[in-house]
């Protein structure tokens, strides 16, 4: 059983939402790693052909930050234990791999989905996976969800997609859902 001090899911899963310096390090260092790969491949940047190929990476970055931001559930613990797995990869290599220390850089105010914003998540995971089924495991696909998970609720410019995107996805859930 669970601290009491730990908000509690319906299904009694705990959920934490704090994510540590060590995480949005490691959500930006999965990031760069997609980006710059993408970069240094890809001579005409701007092209139509070049944006297409970083198009699934950034939608899976968009993806793993509305499942940080969801409420609970399955989804959202799966989404809530990879947070902790990237903040203690993270924590261990600042603290022993640089000296450095571990801190908290959660966003004071928190985001949350709404029901039609839940929803949106339930049908982006169907499709994640029937991609996924059909064109075979994708490694961009797992970096780039883990890094929107890291740096969902980061406080920082990291965090900006997740401030910019849970208001939209969750107006657009409730429109086509019709809770609007």
């Amino acid at each position: 059983m669970a601290s009491p001090n730990i908000p509690m899911t319906p299904l009694d899963i705990p959920t934490y939402g704090l994510v540590s310096l060590g995480g949005v390090v490691v959500g930006l260092s999965l990031f760069a790693w997609d980006f710059s790969r993408w970069w240094v491949s890809h001579k005409k940047r701007l092209a139509l052909k070049s944006l297409r190929q970083l198009a699934p990476f950034l939608l899976c970055v968009t993806y793993g930050t509305l499942l940080i931001l969801s409420a609970g559930g399955l989804i959202g613990a799966a989404a809530d234990w990879s947070l902790w797995g990237t903040n203690q990869v993270g924590d261990a290599v600042l603290v022993y791999g640089v000296g450095g220390t571990r801190s908290d850089v959660t966003r004071s105010s928190h985001l949350a989905l709404t029901p039609g914003g839940h929803a949106v998540v339930i049908i982006l995971t169907v499709v994640i996976i029937a991609v996924s089924s059909r064109r075979g495991f994708r490694w961009d696909f797992v970096r780039g969800t883990l890094a929107g998970i890291s740096l969902g609720l980061a406080s920082s410019v990291a965090g900006l997609i997740g401030f910019l995107v849970a208001p939209a996805v969750s107006t657009a859930g409730d429109y086509v859902a019709g809770l609007l």
